[in-house]
């Protein structure tokens, strides 16, 4: 079963796009969806209640935040909940390179390569 993921609220734009084109072709599908799509993820979530709704979803947050979301991954540990875990973008990637690499963390990779840690890809 393919790892899912939730985007961050900044990432709504081309990279979603790339994923709606690519799973249009079939192949390799991603289960993603958007903060702001779900009526209990609204536009404007704080990180912590991000990562509460990740968790609950089990699916892996997508972002670029890598200024404060350690920080936030690290109280939420703390708080005794758990985490999919986080995937950061590096700085400079191109949208087809982070399309593949999501691609291969969804069809190749296992929850627990991820879990309760961030990973920066690619």
């Amino acid at each position: 079963m393919a790892l899912a993921f939730v985007l961050d609220e900044h990432l709504r734009g081309p990279l979603w796009h790339s994923i709606l084109r690519h799973n249009l072709i079939g192949d390799y599908t991603l289960d993603v969806v958007r903060a702001g799509d779900a009526a209990d993820l609204p536009l404007g979530a704080r990180d912590s209640e991000v990562l509460l709704w990740a968790e609950r979803q089990s699916r892996l947050l997508i972002t670029e935040d890598r200024h404060t979301m350690a920080s936030h991954l690290h109280r939420h540990l703390a708080g005794g909940h758990r985490s999919p875990g986080i995937l950061i973008a590096r700085f400079g990637i191109g949208m087809r390179q982070l399309l593949e690499c999501l691609i291969l963390v969804a069809h190749a990779g296992q929850p627990s390569d991820f879990a309760d840690s961030i990973t920066y890809i690619p």
